[in-house]
């Protein structure tokens, strides 16, 4: 049998036991993490889907999997012979999960989830559904725990301090405009269960999810003190002096709902209390809704944190330009290799991290790079593995995703490598994918625009041939953080609960469009640019772009006979920079192909 199907059918039989009709598992942690650690990937284990975003209900006799655009692909494949329907989230006649649960949970049924691993936002409207259809909904019935006989072990790697000098900014400083924003909504306390949060606040990085330089944890922020949780394994000496220091008490990371509950003797929480009920899980909330007043507020670090400072930016823009340095060498290295050597896409992605882990301050991979050769370069977030490891050949083009976590900060990029001969349609779809990441970093707007303003700026030149790519043009980028970070983004349609924020002169964003043939090839090009102000008149104040992404193009997949000599100038300005900023960086063969790469179009 299957195995995923085996791992359902023992699930089913636990949901027999416990009398649950249908289980609701997310691909979240406690902390609603984008990206979680082996202990939290419970769909993973029960449904063989490998990607992000996903949204599972298991029924006794059918199972249905939500994801989004980036991986339909991978979904479909990944799906194939286990039984499990594939729900492609904002397609034409497919429920969200909430519609699905109103139309197919009966009354009597019971339905059932983790409320740690939903938010309270959307758990609170499951019950709501549940209630107004008679069903019942029980919270906190771990099922796949008593299934699941080899679950990996909760992380608790050791946590440590960034100094002043890497962050710009202390702690106390921080904590002070946490809580000036409390006294204005008239709060006595904060719950933060965010980790990257929490970790930019207190200055404090570990890393108990991969690629990500975080640990589990929460903060409770009060007028004069503040109280952190997490595991005692990863709490040392020079921690809790720092933690002391800065007048915050050190709790175990599973004392934190009796810290919550209004019963236990441990209790904190009290009076009116601020937190973000699509950021916390609904068990939390639902303790604290007993115990205090809820102010329903973002987190104030969602803002603070994605203004880069004067430290944050020089630092950041050191470590773009060395990790550049990684992906022109790479660029050099792949399209010479090619010719003399069997390679396939697992060494690329180990080529290119590997010069990454060369880099002075090198810390870890921003996220596991993505290296797709041909028909495998279509699936947005490919995860290349021994199964799937395609060999490259001296033809067509392979996508390269990658970035790095060093003590200078979060990169990522993602460049398209010719191999050898293209196709027009390659050419075709790379220049105008080139053309709109260029359109968009050139772009001048007011301040108080949003990327929903901006982001038809990017698409345009695919929109006007009738292309167009399944994700968001852009994403904030964290300091030595989480590679996705809001609350800025560049899309054009928002979904339910997302958020369209203003951009401000030190926010960080990526620059990403793509096109992405099924069964064929994708494209994507990706610089990430920092927000700057421009003129100041009667007007008003423009801001604009500034790249720190300075990796060249491929000059073999540009059809200059599809450019304007605007778009012509565009290109040739962006890479006349790449190799003044590269040059010094290279060996002479590497700095001769360079300048003939970004010679003039």
């Amino acid at each position: 049998m299957n195995p995923i199907r085996e791992r359902l059918a023992l699930l089913r039989r636990e949901m027999k036991n416990e009398k649950v009709d249908w289980y609701y598992m997310t691909g979240s942690d406690y902390h609603n993490s984008e990206y979680v650690s082996d202990y939290f990937k419970i769909c993973e284990h029960f449904s063989g889907f490998t990607g992000e975003n996903v949204y599972f209900i298991v029924g006794v006799e059918s199972a249905y999997l939500w994801t989004d655009g980036r991986f339909f692909i991978q979904a479909e494949k990944e799906l194939k012979d286990t039984g499990i329907t594939l729900m492609k989230m904002g397609e034409e006649n497919v429920p969200t999960v909430k519609e699905f649960v109103k139309n197919n949970i009966k009354s009597g049924e019971t339905f059932a989830f983790n409320g740690r691993l939903i938010s309270a936002s959307f758990g609170s409207e499951l019950e709501k559904i549940c209630e107004v259809n008679n069903a019942d909904c029980i919270n906190l019935i771990d099922i796949p725990e008593k299934v699941w006989n080899d679950r990996p072990c909760k992380p608790a790697t050791e946590i440590y301090v960034l100094s002043e000098e890497i962050t710009g900014e202390s702690t106390e400083s921080k904590l002070d405009k946490i809580r000036r924003v409390m006294d204005e909504e008239n709060c006595d306390y904060h719950y933060l269960s965010k980790l990257d949060d929490i970790m930019w606040i207190l200055n404090l990085r570990a890393a108990d999810i991969e690629c990500n330089p975080v640990a589990l944890s929460y903060l409770i922020i009060g007028k004069e003190k503040a109280f952190f949780f997490a595991d005692k394994k990863a709490v040392n000496s020079n921690v809790l002096n720092y933690l002391n220091s800065n007048n915050i008490e050190y709790r175990e990371y599973d004392h934190i709902l009796d810290a919550l509950n209004k019963d236990c003797k441990d209790h904190i929480i009290s009076g009116r209390v601020m937190l973000d009920v699509n950021s916390i899980d609904v068990s939390s909330y639902n303790l604290i809704k007993a115990a205090a007043e809820i102010v329903n507020k973002k987190n104030p670090s969602l803002y603070l944190k994605s203004v880069k400072n004067e430290t944050e930016i020089k630092r950041l823009k050191k470590a773009y330009e060395l990790d550049s340095v990684c992906v022109t060498k790479f660029i050099y290295w792949i399209k010479n290799a090619i010719k003399n050597e069997t390679l396939t896409e697992i060494d690329a992605a180990d080529y290119i991290d590997n010069l990454r882990r060369k880099v002075p301050g090198f810390l870890d991979l921003s996220f596991p790079t993505i290296s797709g050769y041909g028909p495998n370069g279509a699936i947005v977030h490919y995860s290349v593995s021994e199964e799937s490891n395609a060999v490259l050949k001296p033809e067509g083009m392979i996508l390269v995703d990658s970035g790095g976590q060093y003590d200078m900060g979060t990169t990522d990029v993602t460049r398209t490598v010719s191999l050898g001969p293209v196709t027009d349609s390659m050419k075709l779809h790379y220049t105008k994918t080139a053309i709109g990441m260029l359109t968009l970093a050139k772009a001048k707007f007011l301040e108080g625009c949003t990327g929903r303003n901006l982001d038809i700026l990017c698409r345009a030149p695919l929109w006007n041939m009738g292309v167009d790519f399944k994700h968001g043009t852009g994403h904030g980028v964290g300091f030595i953080l989480n590679v996705h970070e809001g609350p800025q983004n560049l899309r054009w349609k928002f979904l339910e609960g997302m958020e369209e924020a203003v951009f401000k002169p030190g926010m960080i964003t990526s620059d990403e469009p793509g096109v992405y043939i099924e069964n064929q090839y994708g494209i994507r090009i990706e610089n990430i640019i920092l927000c700057v102000k421009d003129v100041l008149n009667e007007f008003g104040q423009f801001l604009g772009f500034e790249h720190l992404t300075y990796a060249p193009l491929d000059r073999d997949l540009i059809d200059v006979s599809i450019l304007s000599n605007t778009e012509i100038d565009l290109i040739n300005e962006y890479q006349a920079s790449v190799y003044e900023k590269m040059k010094d960086h290279l060996t002479k063969e590497e700095e001769e192909w360079l300048k003939s790469e970004t010679a003039k179009l």
